[in-house]
């Protein structure tokens, strides 16, 4: 579908040509979905939608759930307009693809109505219930591995199992109760940005049960399944402008449309007991085995874009397109995904690495999706331990190159001081300047030892030395002249 004519002012979602043309009223809830944003209405939602409206899955209608109290603008962004949302992907050139979506057939905000909420999850129709609640959702700590037990959240829904407040707590009391009525326990299903993401999340819902009821902890961790699965596209935040244009260019009313990239991908592990929509139908990829696709995508789509970010920062650049055409920051990404990244992945079935690592240039330097690197620094705290410090830990072990994963953690760690080397703010993306403060008033190691985020590399001689030294190039050469030797030497360190 290309863009169509200017339609009249204030045209209704449902009014529109770009509407699906199928019956919604038959569709029922199938999918409990926690945590909708961009990302699952640019994503599974539309899988979901390409089905029905080729006569399928309309048992497989979405339901979100929003738990957090910012949940509640979009509660009342989609109540407006039955639940209707304009998907624009925002193609090289200005073109631009349209759809109306129509598979998110319900929302709840939980803090309305918790009991709703967990009468539809324990629904016996009910049989996936996905998750996208941000890589920081899941309440583990990144360098045990294991599940925050003393966070206020999980005690209180230990302390109150049937009054839940977390992610995690509404599916241990909902699974309880499909337990207690003999109904078949649902999927869960996480679409985040983890590696394992599947293993994350049976971890965080078998640890959430087992504080309060150890033996439905261990009928969770034998009877219910989590499938991992790799997820991408590039859905950067709705603006202002974004509204703005959707109502100029298509002539409709939508209170939060979503912006996306042309370029989409779903890899999934085939293993739904209760069931799951026709995903192969419609692009996605079933496969026994994930981890190959899901590393591939972390260490070099998500390190990539940490890449961006963090470099891009220090210049004064503000959107992703632009870094990725900058020919330094360019060279200097592709010498990292090369030198350090590629070696340590698997081999990928049907995929050719260095086609897909040009493939993620193309994507990185679409002006039109207007990706802010505000956004992606934002994911620091999370994404490095997952997208990059795995990749240095690799090395370390292998004997392997890490001096260009040191110099991306230097040139966050100045960054994260909220000056670029113009002079000029920077805006905040994380809570790490207090850190950086301190490594710059001389405690070196003020921000690598902060375990949270880096675990024990702090405590590893070769990647301190070489963070160190990293650090007082940059500060000595500034981050162009910095990435342009690093290019020149080959990263070797």
């Amino acid at each position: 579908m290309t863009t169509s004519s200017p339609a009249a002012p204030g045209l209704s979602l449902a009014e529109s040509p770009l509407a699906p043309d199928y019956d919604r009223s038959a569709v029922t809830t199938g999918i409990v979905h926690i945590g909708v944003g961009g990302f699952h209405r640019s994503h599974q939602a539309m899988y979901v939608d390409r089905l029905m409206r080729q006569g399928k899955a309309a048992d497989w209608g979405i339901c979100g759930v929003g738990l957090l109290p910012g949940d509640a603008r979009m509660r009342d962004a989609l109540e407006g307009q039955d639940h209707l949302y304009t998907l624009v992907l925002k193609h090289p050139g200005g073109r631009r693809e349209p759809a109306v979506i129509g598979s998110l057939h319900r929302y709840l905000f939980a803090p309305d109505d918790p009991e709703a909420v967990l009468e539809v999850m324990a629904a016996p129709t009910t049989r996936i219930v996905s998750l996208t609640v941000t890589e920081g959702g899941y309440n583990i700590d990144d360098a045990t591995g294991s599940f925050r037990t003393d966070s206020p959240g999980a005690l209180h829904d230990a302390t109150h199992p049937r009054q839940p407040t977390t992610t995690f707590g509404y599916v241990v009391e909902a699974l309880r109760r499909r337990r207690e009525a003999g109904t078949q326990p649902f999927t869960v299903m996480s679409c985040d940005n983890l590696p394992g993401n599947g293993k994350v999340a049976r971890t965080a819902v078998v640890s959430q049960a087992r504080m309060s009821d150890p033996e439905l902890a261990g009928w969770i961790q034998d009877n219910v399944s989590f499938p991992n699965c790799m997820v991408d596209r590039i859905t950067p935040a709705t603006t202002q402008t974004d509204i703005e244009e959707v109502r100029a260019l298509e002539g409709l009313d939508d209170a939060w449309p979503v912006v996306a990239e042309p370029f989409t991908q779903w890899v999934l592990e085939d293993a739904f007991p209760a069931g799951r929509p026709a995903f192969e139908e419609v692009g996605a990829q079933l496969v026994e085995d994930v981890v190959p696709y899901e590393l591939m995508k972390l260490r070099l789509l998500n390190a990539a874009h940490q890449g961006l970010a963090h470099w891009g920062r220090l210049l004064g650049i503000d959107y992703a397109h632009t870094a990725a055409a900058d020919p330094d920051i360019a060279a200097w990404v592709r010498t990292y995904l090369q030198r350090e990244a590629r070696p340590r992945l698997l081999p990928v079935p049907g995929i050719d690495l260095d086609t897909y690592i040009d493939t993620l240039f193309e994507r990185f330097t679409n002006e039109a999706i207007a990706d802010t690197l505000l956004r992606l620094a934002q994911f620091g705290p999370s994404g490095m331990p997952k997208f990059v410090l795995p990749t240095v830990r690799d090395n370390l072990a292998a004997d392997g190159p890490v001096r260009l994963g040191a110099a991306m953690c230097a040139a966050w760690s100045l960054g994260a001081l909220g000056t670029d080397e113009n002079g000029q703010e920077i805006p905040v993306a994380d809570d790490l300047r207090p850190l950086a403060e301190r490594q710059e008033a001389g405690e070196d190691l003020a921000f690598i030892g902060h375990r949270e985020v880096f675990g024990d590399l702090a405590d590893d001689e070769r990647f301190r030395t070489t963070f160190l030294e990293e650090l007082a190039a940059l500060r000595r050469e500034g981050a162009r002249a910095r990435m342009r030797a690093l290019v020149d030497e080959g990263g070797r360190a």
